[in-house]
């Protein structure tokens, strides 16, 4: 019997992702970074609309390194930027691979929430 390691999951066994799971992965797709960048960078592609609190932040981010979405990044910094307590993440190849899952099933609620909505006319579709 074969042992399954996180790295050998498929990207749905870990779908509908967790909304702050999602976030934290759009986020860390353009490159480490600490948990205030993370939660800057959700409130940026967001409009504002998403504001993650600490809480929320370090809560799914506990998750998501037990389940091999992120890891820690040892890369930092210039030290004169960077203060020593700040922990760096980055998405994991798994991550990656779950990101882009999740959004393929978003499109395709999306397609299929358009298709049942009624026209102006009252028909169905688009």
């Amino acid at each position: 019997m074969k042992v399954q390691t996180l790295t050998d999951r498929s990207p749905t066994d870990l779908l509908p992702l967790p909304t702050a799971q999602f976030h934290i992965l759009m986020a860390l797709a353009t490159g480490d970074k600490h948990g205030y960048a993370i939660m800057q960078e959700v409130e940026l592609f967001t409009n504002g609309t998403v504001t993650m609190g600490p809480g929320t932040l370090y809560g799914a981010v506990k998750q998501m390194l037990v389940s091999g979405l992120i890891e820690e990044s040892d890369e930092r910094p210039d030290p004169e930027l960077d203060d020593q307590r700040r922990r760096y993440y980055r998405m994991t190849n798994l991550g990656g691979r779950v990101l882009d899952a999740e959004v393929g099933r978003l499109e395709h609620l999306v397609l299929t929430a358009r298709s049942r909505r009624p026209t102006s006319t009252g028909k169905q579709g688009a």
